[in-house]
């Protein structure tokens, strides 16, 4: 093609593409004036419809979280002239520092596009306020929900959801603009996009007093909203509130899971608050005084928390034990009170004859039983030296879900702490440690921290006889695969059943001791198999812990249970638990158990005074 091709051939094009400019351009003028008067704020306004978010049921299908509709005040200021803004204030039960704030700050935004103003007003507040809107012209109402809680518990669970930031706008493809309202923590962080659902937007004609006059083209322009999905929890709320009524005046956790799915049936973690506090306009107020909490209730204790875990780590250095043949089932250590072990001394912290087997060993929770047999796991393999054997120790661990998150639908889960053999190394010399310097491992102590969630889960391994489904608060979606196929496949141990059956014997006997002692629970058909721990505290009186699941054979719930600072295992922790498996399996306590829930009802270990004061009434 020459040069004088070439010219014509690109005097065509740029006329072509001029037709289409100018047939596009008579489109819009003369065939359709509706758009041009879209071009008019005055005339037509378009309206973003807010989705409501996606309804939450417990497992009983109770509704949990429900929404209600508040009001934002939108502003353009370039519009905002000669107003009354006593009236204005007055109306909206503000002060006209905070008015003239306001309008500076959507000003700032812009000029021409309309902002919040304020938001969350309520219904009858609105109602009051709309009568007037004709005089306040350039601002005008957007309805949208909020969250409301029907039961006010499970907090930690919910989360809350609060207004977007910089980072949620700015993200490529975003969703969602300044003002916007986002899941933060808890379910609704992690099901934001099930529980969004999607905007929509309608065009309405306003008049020059700022008066609403209908649709506009009879709304076959506007987009309707599309509600956000519901979904189903696992947990039962009426054991959640149970739980949170014997954990007042305590700090910690319970969390009780289905060893047959892994559904979480309940999670309390103490100090709570309501999560009702978190919404409407005192949200910001309200947010502040939790964050700044000495109890810190913003904590999610049941998954967050690492504790040593005491004695209620002993079955599973007995599992590994027998799997690894260092000691059998009828193995006998001899206990006298204490274990030599070099020029150092340890005493163990219980009465009681010599554990001539496992089953013993773990009803008296016998200490020097448990260092001989960690001793024998370290350094009686002479095929291993101690970092190889603790590094076999530990994958036994991580099979267990220890050392690392169990992947739980929530946000922020810790992964407890699991010490590995180089981290030995760092702290006492590349070999120069082994059984003795690390000894304390053996009874749960020292270095080793897990979380409630991650004890729960080691209960419910052992109530399956060596397998898990991974623990979960939602049930799950068959259409989100990933989630699905994640919550139900299970995950086994390397540990024969065989063994698990011997341990079990030994929780058993524990169950059965509580009863006989502490008169625990004595309900025919729970057959509760368990594990008391008390774990030392650098900070202040121990904790008490109590693992355990029920019934022994045909396991229908496994929990968890820490009270901070509070003694002994077997009088704080277990009765705690027994009530909770009580309440679940029978949906009621008994006039038998009703003593003892009075007894938990009365612990206050948050404000002991109170509770001294009240025994002296």
């Amino acid at each position: 093609m020459g040069d004088r091709g070439r010219i014509i051939f690109f005097q065509i094009l740029f006329g072509l593409v001029g037709l289409v400019y100018l047939g596009q351009l008579f489109a819009l003028q003369v065939i359709d004036d509706s758009f041009k008067e879209l071009a008019n704020d005055n005339v037509i306004r378009k309206l973003t419809t807010f989705p409501t978010r996606g309804l939450v049921y417990d497992r009983n299908k109770e509704l949990i979280v429900t929404n209600e509709p508040v009001y934002d005040i939108l502003v353009t200021p370039r519009l905002v002239k000669n107003i009354d803004t006593t009236k204005f204030c007055t109306l909206l039960d503000i002060d006209k520092e905070t008015f003239e704030k306001n309008l500076a700050k959507a000003t700032r935004y812009s000029r021409y596009r309309p902002s919040n103003f304020i938001k969350q007003i309520s219904k009858e507040q609105y109602a009051q306020f709309q009568e007037y809107l004709f005089q306040f012209k350039g601002f005008y109402p957007q309805v949208r929900t909020i969250r409301k809680y029907p039961f006010a518990n499970a907090s930690h669970v919910l989360g809350y959801i609060g207004e977007v930031s910089d980072r949620h706008i700015n993200k490529e493809d975003s969703y969602y603009q300044l003002g916007d309202y986002i899941g933060l923590t808890g379910i609704e962080k992690e099901y934001e996009l099930n529980l969004r659902g999607e905007k929509g937007f309608r065009y309405i004609m306003v008049d020059v007093h700022n008066r609403e006059q209908g649709e506009f083209d009879a709304g076959n322009r506007d987009q309707p909203s599309k509600a956000g999905r519901e979904i189903n929890l696992t947990l039962d709320i009426k054991l959640q509130q149970y739980g949170e009524q014997l954990m007042q005046n305590k700090k910690g956790s319970i969390v009780a899971i289905n060893p047959k799915n892994g559904e979480v049936l309940a999670m309390v973690s103490n100090p709570t608050y309501d999560p009702n506090l978190l919404n409407g306009r005192e949200r910001g107020n309200n947010f502040s005084i939790l964050s700044n909490d000495t109890l810190k209730p913003l904590f999610n204790r049941a998954i967050q928390a690492k504790y040593i875990p005491g004695s209620t780590f002993k079955p599973l250095v007995a599992l590994i034990a027998l799997q690894e043949g260092a000691i059998y089932a009828n193995k006998y250590f001899k206990c006298g009170g204490s274990y030599r072990m070099g020029n150092m001394v340890k005493r163990c912290s219980h009465d009681h004859k010599s554990a001539g087997n496992v089953p013993v060993a773990i009803k008296e929770s016998c200490n020097p039983y448990f260092w001989q047999t960690f001793r024998a796991l370290i350094e009686g393999n002479e095929n291993r030296s101690p970092d190889q054997a603790l590094q076999v120790f530990n994958n036994y661990l991580y099979q267990f879900g220890l050392g690392k998150q169990l992947g739980i639908d929530l946000p922020n889960e810790a992964i407890g702490n699991v010490h590995r053999p180089e981290q030995f190394d760092r702290t006492y010399g590349e070999g120069r440690w082994g059984a003795t310097t690390i000894i304390s491992l053996a009874i749960g102590q020292g270095e080793m921290e897990l979380t409630t969630l991650q004890m729960a889960n080691m209960m419910t391994i052992i109530a399956n006889r060596g397998y898990y489904y991974p623990p979960h608060l939602v049930r799950p979606i068959p259409s989100d695969t990933t989630k699905y196929q994640f919550y139900t496949s299970p995950n086994s141990v390397s540990v024969n059943k065989e063994h698990f059956e011997t341990v079990i014997k030994g929780l058993d006997k524990v169950g059965k001791r509580l009863v006989e002692i502490y008169k625990f629970t004595d309900i025919e058909g729970l057959d509760i198999a368990g594990k008391t721990g008390t774990a030392d505290n650098p900070h202040g009186e121990p904790h008490s812990l109590f693992s355990c699941f029920a019934p022994k054979d045909n396991p229908e719930i496994a929990v968890a249970v820490i009270v901070e600072n509070s003694g002994f295992g077997a009088r704080y922790a277990a009765p705690i638990a027994g009530l909770m498996i009580e309440q679940y399996l029978n949906k009621q306590i008994s006039e038998r158990g009703k003593w003892i829930e009075e007894k938990v009802l009365e612990m206050n270990f948050i404000n002991p005074k109170e509770e001294d004061e009240a025994a002296n009434e």
